[in-house]
């Protein structure tokens, strides 16, 4: 039987047995609404706040109403644009977000575009970070609100997150952080790091889909909508997952535990996988490469000459799951925004390949994907009347 290799861990993560175990109490016998105000409901409510203080003691949080439980990284992405920027009924000002963050962080800043705000993309540099003094020179006096992202879900670039939120507050301005696929991966502290705000989402760290935490920092003022019962300190209304959340804390703890061990393992399988893929594949890229610094689980590489989903399709074929840059919307093709806002040609965006690693990736598993890639590349290649042409350029300068 074919092996079957999963390397598409930013994309999702299985749910951790004892993760699992955490939680099944509280879909039967424990199954109370943390609200209520008899034994059943009591008992939901100190597993709720226990969860909560937990995940507040990870990320460095001295008050644990600081944490907010959410339904996953979009909705606390939404809501910490949206309630961060209308604050106090605010209609207008400015707002600056880094052009390659994840949608989830994209479509409200555009949609506050739209309703009153103007909204600036920060171009990040072709290392993949954005620089400090270039955030210095778009901020405005009357910039209210800056989002980037801690680690770069595609590239896997990590930015200069303190430097830029101190930029950020010394104009007056809040900063906010998407930090998914950093959370439990790296070092996260919310006072070393002087954010406003932090996005976080389950499912990126062996916890379940549907769950997701907002940090706000005591004090910042938050325009709510999600209006009903007035839960999370008022600021996020519905009954709240109780199990999910518990999950949450549990997958966050198990993640902290193993980080000593588990960053260098992974760094080591990343940089192995880099310099296989690149021996082994002519005029392959790593984008990004001069990224100061970049997280241990992901690697983005441009391949001239082929179709992004042409090679997932073959390698999914061969066992393998893995990602692309491109994505097909609505009938047509486009190139992913990361790739092109670090400058990556649209030709060569089309051709890309994001792998990433996690808990269960072995080297045999590295071995598979560059043992199947090259022969799927060289395939796609010769099935390509332009390809020659589209690598003309690179003859000179490839390594």
């Amino acid at each position: 039987m074919e092996r079957t290799s999963y390397l598409d861990y930013a994309a999702t993560t299985p749910v951790d047995p004892k993760v699992v175990e955490a939680m099944l109490p509280y879909f039967t016998e424990r199954f109370g609404n943390a609200n209520s105000l008899y034994a059943l409901g009591r008992e939901a409510a100190r597993a709720l706040e226990d969860a909560r203080e937990r995940v507040a003691r990870s990320i460095g949080v001295a008050r644990s109403d600081e944490i907010i439980f959410t339904s996953g990284g979009t909705e606390s992405d939404n809501t910490a644009l949206i309630g961060l920027a209308t604050a106090g009924g605010r209609s207008n000002g400015h707002i600056i977000v880094s052009a390659f963050e994840h949608h989830a962080v994209l479509e409200p800043a555009w949609w506050l575009g739209k309703h009153g705000f103007e909204v600036t993309e920060l171009a990040p540099r072709p290392d993949g970070t954005v620089h400090p003094d270039d955030l210095a020179a778009a901020l405005r006096d009357d910039t209210v609100l800056v989002s980037v992202m801690h680690g770069n879900n595609e590239i896997g670039t990590i930015q200069p997150i303190a430097e830029l939120a101190t930029v950020a507050h010394a104009r007056g301005a809040l900063f906010h952080t998407d930090a998914a696929q950093t959370l439990g991966k790296i070092d996260f502290d919310v006072a070393a790091l002087g954010v406003d705000a932090a996005s976080f989402s389950g499912h990126k760290i062996y916890g379940p889909k549907g769950t997701g935490v907002l940090y706000l920092k005591g004090g910042t003022r938050l325009a709510t909508y999600l209006m009903g019962g007035g839960q999370e300190s008022k600021k996020r209304s519905g009954t709240q997952n109780v199990a999910g959340n518990i999950g949450f804390a549990t997958a966050l703890e198990l993640m902290d535990a193993e980080r000593p061990t588990e960053a260098p393992r992974l760094t080591a399988l990343r940089d192995r996988l880099v310099s296989g893929l690149l021996g082994g594949i002519e005029y392959a890229q790593l984008n990004a490469a001069e990224a100061p610094e970049r997280l241990p689980h992901i690697a983005n590489f441009v391949i001239p000459g082929v179709e992004g989903e042409a090679m997932l399709l073959h390698l999914d074929a061969s066992g393998i799951a893995v990602s692309t840059g491109s994505a097909c919307s609505s009938g047509s093709l486009k190139p992913s925004h990361v790739l092109l806002s670090i400058g990556c040609p649209v030709e060569f965006a089309h051709g890309s390949l994001r792998v990433s690693l996690g808990r269960f990736t072995t080297d045999e598993d590295i071995d598979h994907l560059i043992g199947s890639l090259a022969p799927v590349v060289e395939r796609l290649r010769s099935m390509n009347p332009l390809y020659e042409k589209t690598v003309a350029g690179l003859a000179g300068t490839h390594e």
